[in-house]
């Protein structure tokens, strides 16, 4: 990744919803399926490197490296201090882009479903995505069907294990069936006014692992 910097949307009412949502799994009360379940049956997804794993006193998660949009994988202590109290000096982006119901993408998304099975994470910010652009995504939620982690893998110029989350809305329906996985598709995208970064407000641990460790956890949610 580069070390440019593009002004964001800062959202710091989103910090206190995903403080909220890693202190609760889940919500309290859901629907019995969400438009992400509907869409990829996670029982047929079995195999798919989809959805975080538990193994150990860890959690696991897919993303996508920013230079190369290769699947990489990230691990996250489960007693990590939360948010990361790392030097905002040494922080790296990790963009999570959000897909509304629309998109026609046919990818399989890091993370599916509301809630899903990134059930720490999905709801607050799904619920970003419809805060902020409900003309793309809609107002329920529970409607959006998943997103993707894209991240500098080790080596790269911005790599580092606190990474500062950067939610990655797109502006309109047509801009949304483009599967972005990389920065450079990123960076076009907002360049283009077809997406916009929005800052979540804080930074949190992890590193990455070989997918080997993903395989070996137990499927979350």
């Amino acid at each position: 990744m580069s070390t440019r910097s593009i002004p964001r949307i800062l959202a710091p009412a989103v910090t206190l919803c995903l403080l909220a949502a890693c202190a609760q799994d889940s919500p309290t009360s859901v629907p019995a399926a969400s438009a992400g379940e509907a869409r990829f049956s996670l029982a047929a997804l079995n195999g798919t490197a989809t959805g975080e794993r538990t193994f150990g006193n860890v959690v696991i998660e897919p993303a996508y490296d920013a230079d190369t949009g290769d699947l990489i994988y990230l691990l996250t202590p489960e007693k990590a201090p939360f948010p990361s109290k790392a030097n905002g000096h040494a922080v790296s982006p990790l963009y999570l882009v959000e897909y509304p119901a629309t998109s026609t993408v046919t990818a399989t998304f890091n993370c599916i479903g509301v809630p899903g099975n990134c059930p720490d994470h999905d709801l607050a910010v799904a619920g970003a995505a419809t805060s902020i652009m409900p003309s793309v995504y809609g107002t329920d939620p529970f409607a959006v069907p998943g997103h993707d982690h894209v991240v500098d893998g080790p080596g790269a110029p911005d790599f580092n294990i606190a990474w500062q989350v950067i939610e990655v809305l797109f502006t309109n329906a047509a801009a949304a069936n483009t599967h972005l996985t990389t920065e450079a598709q990123i960076e076009a995208a907002v360049a283009a006014g077809d997406a916009i970064e929005v800052d979540l407000g804080f930074a949190f641990n992890c590193n990455v692992v070989p997918a080997t460790v993903y395989w070996k956890g137990t499927p979350v949610g």
